[in-house]
């Protein structure tokens, strides 16, 4: 059994979360934690929060069946960073032409399975 936690809408390029989301990939829940909160880039801070969220519905007994799942037992099995929306602003360039500035959004979607599970 999978426990998932998504961030939508995330103002950020997927391409640079994409970046910290391979360093936890298949990693302990305990071990990533400690990897994303070194890193200095801000796709860390996103990813450090729903992976909190993933690891909260995990120990959460209304959703693992009265089971008490710690931190220690989690394995990070799916970590997906998709691409969202695009806020489109044009810019002013030389002889009256125009320029397309894309503000990317993504979606980052966690999800945390217990080790008896692999």
């Amino acid at each position: 059994m999978s426990f998932n936690a998504s961030h939508r809408y995330c103002r950020m390029s997927a391409q640079k979360v994409r970046l910290v989301a391979d360093l936890i990939r298949g990693k302990y829940a305990d071990e990533a934690l400690d990897i994303l909160k070194y890193q200095p880039q801000r796709g860390a801070r996103m990813l450090e929060k729903v992976l909190r969220s993933a690891i909260g519905n995990a120990q959460d007994p209304d959703q693992n069946g009265g089971r008490n799942i710690g931190v220690d037992e989690l394995v990070v099995n799916d970590v997906r960073v998709d691409g969202g929306p695009m806020f489109k602003r044009i810019r002013p360039r030389a002889r009256g032409t125009a320029f397309m500035i894309k503000k990317r959004m993504s979606h980052i979607h966690v999800g945390v399975v217990p080790l008896d599970e692999i």
